[in-house]
């Protein structure tokens, strides 16, 4: 199944965890890459083979109220999406560029980066 989202869907896997046996229901987690339309057409193509997909999104958020634009977080963010104005140091998140490693969520002293689950569109955590 995996080869066919890829080839057919255009879409970049990267499975994260995989309990698998055969003949047995088993649980994959992948981060997907691709195009809306992709992933839809690919969703759909899963649920007619019979296998359930649930979309799972993780991120951040940064409460701007506790946050003393210290810059911690911006040392560790390998994607670029905290950083520091320059013209008055204050601190820059831009989501788009978030890929939910939470490194800021541990390097923050006050706290103020949370890391945050929606499945299905709920939150799980946060």
């Amino acid at each position: 199944i995996t080869y066919r989202l890829v080839k057919e869907y255009n879409l970049m896997i990267n499975i994260l965890r995989a309990e698998v046996a055969a003949n047995k229901a088993g649980e994959l987690i992948m981060d997907i890459e691709g195009s809306e339309q992709d992933i839809a057409e690919a969703i759909d193509f899963t649920a007619h083979e019979g296998i359930e997909f649930r979309i799972l999104k993780s991120g951040i958020t940064l409460d701007e109220e506790r946050c003393v634009h210290c810059g911690a977080c911006t040392s560790v963010c390998p994607s670029g999406a905290l950083t520091l104005r320059r013209d008055d140091w204050s601190l820059v998140f831009a989501p788009e560029k978030c890929f939910a490693c939470e490194l800021c969520v541990k390097s923050c002293p006050v706290r103020a980066i949370v890391a945050v689950m929606h499945l299905n569109g709920t939150v799980l955590a946060g």
